[in-house]
Formats: structure tokens, C-alpha cells, sequence
């Protein structure tokens, strides 16, 4: 253990006062959620990166989802082709591949793991799953049954984690309302955990397993975040109950497959129309703060490279340095860390995939902590579309929801930093888990 892993146990109780400074209510804090939600972290963690049968389960799960994702993408290859070959692959007819093409080779397998989790809904196990975790929430963390479920169901899935409670969003409190916003910007959703693994695993063969198990770390984390910048002053309805989740269940496997692949083919439409129109507007705006900034540079002799990422990243500095990472390498994950919160996680990842094939980081270690920091929808794009989300569910609510939602997107990313540093504690330079 060096200094940087001290540092990355120093951040997480840097990052939770910063969350607590942002309270409206700071006399009111639940104790039990700080307590509870820091040590499962440290648990889960420590189970994972120190315990030998934790990291024999970590890499078994790895196995698992990179050879689930081999399986989704022989759908991708029948339609594309030679577009569909990873880099320097041949298929059977001996055609190389053509390069790393994102719409081709890992978007389209948002699809086949929709299809994967409706299958799951429909066998019980996605239910049994999330209702696993949100009793261990419920009980330790002395929050409401439905804010648990909500928050263990966005370990597995996105925004329609919100429908598990639907018939309690009407009469949920305000502090219920801000941690629901806050899981799910805080998390990923299993049909896009598949995205980033085909972007990472080829320079990161464990990149499967973190991201399973960042996903793991944000639902406690985002837990911790909520309750300490929306304080809890009323009296939820489900308070210490254990709530089932709400769910339509389809007339057979099939139909739960079929609408499975309907709903992730709406998602990957989601995801490229955010991508065209955020990465234009980002573009549009770092032309005008280029022009703007060259006119800056030119009369004060600077040579600063003007836009809204770079700008960014001197906000995230700061808490990269507290997630432990080497202070050579905490530019790079800030302008990561500033990526993703203007044009979404799919571009941070892609850009992290290009420095550790770059060698960019002066040690594999920050290359970890980033990607556990960047596992979540903690942008401007998913503010909007969470609160619009929920909002359709109860409209009554929505003028509180977007109320919330710009201190839901800051404990959001406070999570995703919160569950970096967590892993900045348990990560060394000789971790079995960087690779084999």
C-alpha cells in the first residue's frame, strides 16, 4: 500500500463533507446511511481486490460477460460483416477487419443485452435480484423500502428503474425523490455496461469485472450522496418495510425477449441521438470559446486550448486528486471526469480506451480509478432525460424533480468519485485484477 491508497481512504470522507456542504438541512443527518454506505463500499471492495475467493468470483464474472458479449456479437457480425470485425481480427471468408468503428461494433450490442435482462425479468431473477439488495439497503440504512428498491434495481438497469415503484412515486417525499434521480445518473444500466466493454477490453482484459463491480459500489454510494445533500424531513410511506417490485410480467419468453430487443433498439436509438447532437453543440460551443479564448491568448500571451472539457477538468482536478490519483496522471482522468459531464460517459470511455492504448497514464492504477469514476450517466443529457423519465411516470411531482435535478446530477458525480476512491484504496500496481 503507498501513499496514494491513503489518500484515496482520505477522499471518500473528503467527498462525503463536500456532499454534506451542499445540505440545505445540514443539522439533519442520517448516520446510519453515512456509516453503512461507506462500509459496504469498503467491504464489497475489500472482499473483491484483497480476498482470494473475491478475486477468483471477480474474474469468473469477467469470464462470464466477455463471453456473453462474444456470443452477442455474432448477431452484429451476420448484419454488418466486415464492418462488425473487431481490430486486427479476420473473419472466415479472410477478411481483415476495417478498424475500431463504435456504430458497428459496440453499439448495437445495447440490443441483445435489452433482450438479456427482459429474459431475466421474465425468469424471476432480475426481481429475486434487486429485491436481494434493496432489503440489505432497507435494513442497515434505515431508508424507505421504495428508495431501496430504486436504487438496487439501478444497479441492473437505467431510467425504468423507476417503473419497480411506480405506485409510491405520488406520494414519495422530497429526499425519496432526490435519491432516485441520484441512482440513476449515479449508475449504468447492464444493456450499455456492454458498450464500454467492447471499448476497453482489448487494452483492459478485466474491464468486464470492474464495471460489474462499480456498479456494485454507486447503489450504496449514491445512497450515501442523496441523503446527505437532501436530508430526509418528512415521513416516507414504505419507511423500513420491504417493497416489491412493480413490475408488468410478459405472457412468455418470447414476448419478454422480443420486447426486450424492441426497448434496447429505443435505446440505442437514444444513445446515437445523443451522441450526434451533444458532440455538435460541444463542438459549437468550444469554436466560439475558441475564438473567444485565442483573442484572451493573444492579448495576455497565453497558450491556453480553449474548451469547455479542458475548462472543466480544472474543476475535476481537485477531485481526482482526492481518488488517489498520481497527480502525473489527474489531468488526464479530470478531462475525463469533464467529458463525460457535457458529452456523456460513452465519450469519456472511448477517450480513456485511446491513453491507456497510448500509454498515456505512468501507471495503470489511475487507468482503474478513472473507469470506475466514469461508470455512470452523470451528465447534463441524462439530467433531462431522468427527470423528463420520472416525470412521465407523475406528472403532480414533476415541478419538484426538476427542481432537484441539478443537486441530484452533483451527488451523482460525487458517487461516481466516491466509488473511484473506494477502489484507489484496494488498487496496486501489482493487482491480479489490471489484467492477465
Amino acid at each position: 500500500m503507498s501513499y496514494y491508497n491513503l489518500l484515496s481512504f482520505a477522499g471518500i470522507f473528503f467527498l462525503a463533507a463536500f456532499a454534506w456542504l451542499l445540505s440545505s438541512q445540514k443539522k439533519i443527518v442520517n448516520w446510519k446511511v453515512v456509516f453503512w454506505g461507506i462500509f459496504l463500499q469498503l467491504a464489497f471492495a475489500f472482499f473483491i481486490f484483497l480476498v482470494p475467493a473475491g478475486t477468483r468470483i471477480f474474474l469468473v464474472i469477467n469470464d462470464i460477460v466477455v463471453k456473453i458479449l462474444d456470443s452477442a456479437t455474432a448477431g452484429i457480425k451476420f448484419l454488418f460483416g466486415r464492418l462488425a470485425l473487431p481490430p486486427g481480427t479476420t473473419n472466415e471468408a479472410g477478411e481483415t477487419s476495417l478498424g475500431y468503428i463504435l456504430a458497428f461494433q459496440a453499439l448495437p450490442t445495447v440490443v441483445f443485452f435489452a433482450s438479456l435482462v427482459g429474459a431475466l425479468y421474465y425468469l424471476k431473477i432480475m426481481p429475486f435480484l434487486i429485491q436481494l439488495f434493496a432489503r440489505i439497503f432497507t435494513r442497515l440504512m434505515k431508508v424507505s423500502g421504495a428508495e431501496s428498491l430504486c436504487v438496487s434495481s439501478n444497479i441492473f438497469v437505467g431510467v425504468e428503474s423507476s417503473l419497480v415503484v411506480r405506485p409510491y412515486l405520488e406520494q414519495m417525499t422530497v429526499s425519496e425523490l432526490g435519491t432516485i434521480l441520484t441512482a440513476g445518473m449515479a449508475t449504468i444500466a447492464s444493456s450499455v455496461l456492454s458498450l464500454y466493454v467492447m471499448m476497453l477490453r482489448s487494452d483492459l482484459p478485466t474491464i468486464a469485472g470492474h464495471l460489474v463491480s462499480a456498479s456494485l459500489l454507486s447503489a450504496p454510494a449514491a445512497l450515501l450522496t442523496s441523503k446527505l445533500i437532501f436530508p430526509e424531513t418528512g415521513q416516507p410511506v414504505t419507511l423500513g418495510l420491504a417493497v416489491k417490485p412493480y413490475y408488468e410480467r410478459e405472457d412468455n419468453l418470447i414476448m419478454a425477449i422480443i420486447n426486450g430487443a424492441n426497448s434496447g433498439l429505443k435505446l440505442l436509438g437514444g444513445i446515437v441521438a445523443l451522441l450526434l447532437a451533444f458532440l455538435g453543440l460541444l463542438a459549437l460551443v468550444d469554436l466560439g470559446l475558441g475564438w473567444c479564448g485565442g483573442q484572451l491568448n493573444h492579448l495576455f500571451g497565453w497558450n491556453f486550448n480553449w474548451s469547455l472539457s479542458n475548462i472543466l477538468s480544472f474543476v475535476f482536478y481537485p477531485f481526482s486528486l482526492a481518488m488517489g490519483v498520481n497527480p502525473r496522471d489527474a489531468t488526464l482522468v479530470a478531462r475525463l471526469l469533464g467529458e463525460r459531464a457535457v458529452a456523456t460517459e460513452v465519450v469519456g470511455y472511448e477517450h480513456l480506451a485511446e491513453l491507456i492504448k497510448a500509454g498515456a497514464f505512468s501507471e495503470a492504477r489511475s487507468a482503474i480509478i478513472a473507469s470506475y469514476a466514469l461508470c455512470g450517466f452523470a451528465h447534463v443529457a441524462s439530467l433531462a432525460i431522468f427527470v423528463g423519465g420520472v416525470g412521465a411516470l407523475v406528472p403532480s411531482r414533476l415541478k419538484d424533480l426538476s427542481r432537484l435535478g441539478f443537486k441530484a446530477l452533483i451527488a451523482a458525480t460525487l458517487a461516481c468519485l466516491l466509488t473511484g476512491a473506494v477502489a484507489g484504496i484496494f488498487t496496486t500496481g501489482s493487482s491480479v485484477l489490471f489484467g492477465r
